[in-house]
């Protein structure tokens, strides 16, 4: 199942939810089913601007810039809590300023806690999932978490080795090339424009900040994979295999909470749309076309 691009209705806004005007992408008819498209570190919902198009046909997609990134508010952490808890928080406040009261869950990365979140507090709002290298199980952890893990431990000791890796250029870059074999398919405007916003000030301690307490989020896995197995969601995951951080182990470990999810994995890094655009736009409207409540 295919679609022609169309950008016609796209449209870019910010709304304040709680004190933070967050900026966000829209595209659709409103009374088409819901996407919440909720996007990666070191990204923004810009990492979703080509994937929008191709589904505005059919769909009304949204994608929020979270507190701190991209083009909505970055309050000083001396006022605003850097936690993953917050973050969600803030977008289930901005999605009911926008009076969605459901929708479909795109996450990647960052975005797996927070939807993760709010499926958890909501999952009566919940249509399905789609997971784009999202990790909810601890053998998605590849080897570059044991110096993260150091971090958690000793946020002092680690913090400068640690943090300062996040938010260079070459982090960047690598992030979306990983292991692929094709490196001439990554535009570098993605890692440039992303290491331009994390040079802004204030971005480190806001990242160091939300990085610490990525561990709640390895505390809540348990918690996450009983949700998914109570409630099993209809659930796609698309996996680029050339991640450097998480593991192809980690989407094949939705199988044990859902049984019936549909898995692929592809030729592509952490930021799967890079290289794998079109083929990821296909799978997702295949899917969302078989939802027993497709036209709700």
């Amino acid at each position: 199942m295919t679609s022609v691009s169309t950008s016609a209705t796209l449209t870019y806004r910010t709304v304040e939810v709680g004190g933070v005007g967050i900026f966000y992408r829209e595209a659709g008819p409103r009374d088409a089913p819901t996407i919440l498209l909720l996007h990666g570190f070191p990204s923004s919902s810009r990492m979703y601007d080509t994937l929008m198009p191709l589904l505005a046909d059919r769909y009304h997609v949204v994608a929020p810039d979270y507190p701190g990134f991209g083009h909505s508010g970055a309050p000083s952490p001396d006022v605003f809590a850097y936690t993953f808890d917050h973050l969600a928080q803030v977008v289930e406040g901005f999605v009911e300023a926008l009076g969605f009261d459901r929708y479909v869950l795109l996450q990647q990365d960052y975005g797996g806690p927070i939807g993760m979140r709010l499926a958890v507090r909501h999952p009566e709002r919940v249509r399905a999932i789609v997971v784009q290298n999202a990790v909810a199980h601890e053998e998605g952890l590849g080897p570059l978490w044991e110096a993260r893990k150091a971090f958690w431990a000793d946020r002092a000791a680690h913090e400068q080795k640690v943090i300062s890796a996040f938010t260079s250029l070459e982090g960047a870059r690598q992030r979306h090339i990983g292991s692929s074999p094709r490196p001439e398919r990554y535009n570098p405007d993605t890692w440039i424009d992303e290491a331009a916003m994390l040079a802004r000030p204030g971005q480190t301690r806001i990242q160091a900040d939300l990085f610490y307490d990525y561990q709640s989020n390895v505390a809540a896995y348990p918690d996450w994979q009983a949700w998914l197995r109570r409630h099993s969601p209809p659930l796609l995951v698309v996996w680029g295999r050339y991640d450097p951080s998480f593991t192809v182990a980690g989407a094949h470990a939705y199988a044990r909470d859902v049984p019936d999810a549909e898995i692929h994995i592809l030729d592509a890094g952490h930021f799967a749309l890079d290289e794998k655009l079109d083929e990821i736009a296909a799978l997702i409207r295949d899917f969302l076309g078989r939802l027993p409540d497709q036209g709700a």
